[in-house]
């Protein structure tokens, strides 16, 4: 309604509520020149509306078209066909307006209403267009490969790029990977390196050419041939919710339980820095626990990418099935390091993050310090008791394969003694007054004894 031109009397009326005092200034001029009546005055009440007012000494001067409205003392007061036009479009036009938009408000309203279904479509359509246009477009532009999909849990991704932070670097100064997972050796990727070397950008990456296929868009890789996954799970950054008394740490904890209760064989985990809020020892003791859980195939064994500063960790490749160790490749100038955002092969051994700290720009006394007590804390490194937990499984690992054969056997053996050693939980489970719970009661009840038999296990 708000167009001009839409219609004739509504363009009046709003034109009346702000340019009626220039047309009866334009009415009071003309006359003037009209008549000759130099005094003349357009002028208004509450009882007459406006008129023309005339001084006596300018009376023969009134043309025959004037009709007069009142004599007075010393003036005559008249109206014109066009001044009572003008009164009735300046004083209504407020009212007129009102009724008059709400009128073809209804109207236009009525109208749409009577195609809806077919404006429906067209929005439908508009945006569809809208959507390929503009993924098509952005393909053109960053040189985009249209992606292979397939069935067999396999993303096999050459030159992958990530589709903002490459737009953000000037002379095409980002540096492509590739990556590789599957449903079998290589469905658990480690990542280590320092900080600001890249871990995060290289999954973040992952998951976007992931998503980016399966919506049916072209992607930013040299080559890419992308298994179908149901869903994406990332738990990267740190953030609190401090109003709800969450920690960063909690919140951390809450994704990944989360995460490990909903994730499928099918889907794909993006872990970024797990178990950093809390000790070194417990936040060591989570993460192996976690990738334990998802490389396990009999508990979860999801396609996963775990960027970790535990360089730790890399002791699990060759303990598990399907884990395997890449690193960001860092060179080394003395006490300096230069970040070549590469992935490779290998695990790193050690996380470079006095070297970052410098970068940052730490006092230098505060580096050097940081530098003794390194060495100092060296002495007692983890890193040599996860080695002996790794080469435990390994040799447990071993162990198992010599006596594959037995398998069946053994599982059916293991079941007979799990049975046994969970009587307590079968006891309980026979004395519970089922008809006297409430539905929350029997919820928690479930919960709690299927975590102790978790914790045996």
């Amino acid at each position: 309604m708000n167009k001009v031109g839409y219609n004739e009397d509504v363009d009046k009326y709003r034109s009346a509520r702000t340019e009626g005092k220039s047309w009866l200034a334009d009415v009071e001029t003309r006359e003037r020149e009209r008549t000759g009546i130099k005094n003349l005055r357009v002028k208004y009440n509450k009882v007459f509306g406006y008129y023309l007012e005339v001084t006596n000494s300018f009376k023969n001067l009134v043309p025959d078209d004037y009709i007069r409205k009142q004599t007075l003392t010393n003036a005559e007061r008249y109206i014109t066909p066009e001044l009572k036009e003008l009164e009735d479009t300046i004083l209504g036009a407020e009212e007129k307006l009102t009724a008059l938009e709400y009128q073809l408000f209804s109207e236009v309203r009525d109208h749409i209403g009577s195609q809806v279904l077919r404006i429906q479509r067209t929005a439908k359509a508009v945006a569809r267009l809208d959507v390929f246009t503009s993924l098509a477009w952005v393909a053109e532009k960053n040189h985009y490969v249209r992606p292979k999909i397939n069935k067999r849990g396999v993303i096999d991704i050459r030159g992958g790029r990530h589709p903002v932070v490459e737009c953000m670097l000037p002379g095409n100064l980002f540096i492509a990977n590739d990556t590789y997972l599957d449903n079998g050796a290589n469905r658990v990727s480690i990542i280590t390196g320092p900080n600001m070397a890249g871990k995060s950008t290289y999954m973040r990456q992952t998951a976007l050419i992931v998503l980016m296929a399966q919506l049916g868009s072209f992607v930013p890789a040299d080559s890419a041939d992308i298994g179908i996954v149901d869903r994406i799970f990332t738990r990267v950054g740190a953030s609190d919710d401090l109003a709800s008394g969450q920690s960063t740490f909690m919140v951390e904890m809450n994704e990944v339980s989360n995460i490990l209760r909903n994730a499928t064989p099918d889907s794909l985990l993006i872990l970024d820095e797990i178990g950093r809020g809390t000790s070194i020892f417990d936040g060591l003791a989570i993460a192996w626990a976690v990738i334990e859980h998802i490389a396990d195939k009999r508990l979860l064994g999801a396609k996963t990418l775990f960027a970790t500063h535990y360089h730790e960790l890399t002791e699990l490749e060759g303990t598990m099935d399907g884990v395997n160790n890449y690193c960001i490749a860092v060179k080394e100038k003395g006490d300096d390091i230069v970040f070549l955002r590469k992935i490779v092969k290998g695990g790193a051994d050690k996380s470079y993050g006095i070297q970052v700290a410098k970068l940052a720009g730490v006092p230098e006394g505060v580096i050097a310090r940081a530098k003794e007590l390194v060495e100092e804390l060296s002495q007692a490194d983890i890193s040599v008791r996860a080695k002996e937990i790794a080469e435990e499984r390994r040799t447990k690992a071993k162990a198992k394969s010599k006596t594959k054969k037995y398998d069946e056997v053994d599982l059916e053996q293991i079941s007979l003694f799990d049975t046994v050693k969970d009587d307590d939980v079968v006891r309980e489970l026979t004395e519970l007054d089922i008809t006297n719970m409430t539905p929350m009661d029997a919820m928690n009840t479930l919960y709690r004894l299927q975590n102790k038999l978790k914790n045996r296990w």
